[in-house]
């Protein structure tokens, strides 16, 4: 295993980051499309649409072939919603990542290299609207290269941002992540994050039954770590 180190983000980096983040994305899309199998809904359809039309046309070959095209159907809207996001920071966050991320303080985007190559993203931005009396630091964009799972460095991400957000005198992490995602939420939960709330991203989302996490870690104040 090479040994990787973390940095802030640089203009190189760039087509090797929106790769990584965009790759990652649509590693969801089996997981997503299985779960979309199971939903109630979706079995009756699977086995309405063949029998209504075997007994419309009376083909065999008919009736199995709308399956075929069921599933391919279900393929597609499972992929849309991850397409549409990627797309949708593309056009915002992702950008101009230095603009969004590095010209203004309290928030950062940070590279874990391993062996000379990008292996690792995430970033942080303050959150605009956060509740009275607290101050939200939240993570993007959390990602690392198949090639490097089980190596650490997803933690060593996440405890990047809560030592930066401690710096930067934020009194809390917070997150959004999906259903689907359980190596992030399993993560995040053994690190201490909470459960805060749930809700459905999309339209396509809540008819898959595809809901989004939120989490919450809680970084304890000046007087809670003084001597």
């Amino acid at each position: 295993m090479a040994p990787h180190h973390i940095r802030k983000y640089q203009e190189t980096d760039r087509k090797k980051v929106l790769d990584l983040f965009s790759q990652g994305m649509f590693e969801h899309v089996p997981a997503t499309f299985r779960l979309g199998l199971k939903m109630p809904q979706t079995i009756l359809l699977f086995l309405g649409v063949p029998i209504a039309l075997l007994l419309i046309s009376g083909s065999w070959l008919l009736a199995l072939g709308s399956n075929v095209t069921l599933l391919v159907f279900l393929w597609l809207l499972a992929r849309q919603p991850w397409r549409k996001y990627v797309v949708m920071c593309l056009q915002t966050d992702l950008a101009d990542i230095t603009k969004s991320y590095l010209r203004a303080r309290g928030s950062c985007f940070w590279v874990a290299e391993s062996g000379g190559q990008v292996a690792g993203i995430v970033g942080a931005l303050p959150v605009e609207d956060a509740p009275p009396g607290r101050k939200q630091l939240q993570l993007f964009h959390l990602s690392v290269a198949l090639e490097h799972r089980g190596e650490g460095l997803g933690k060593a991400l996440v405890m990047t941002v809560l030592q930066f957000a401690r710096a930067q005198g934020y009194s809390e992490v917070v997150l959004d992540t999906s259903i689907v995602q359980q190596d992030a939420l399993t993560l995040y939960l053994r690190m201490g994050f909470q459960k805060t709330g749930e809700y459905f991203f999309s339209k396509t989302f809540r008819l898959l039954g595809i809901s989004m996490i939120q989490l919450k870690y809680c970084l304890p104040s000046a007087q809670e770590v003084s001597p």
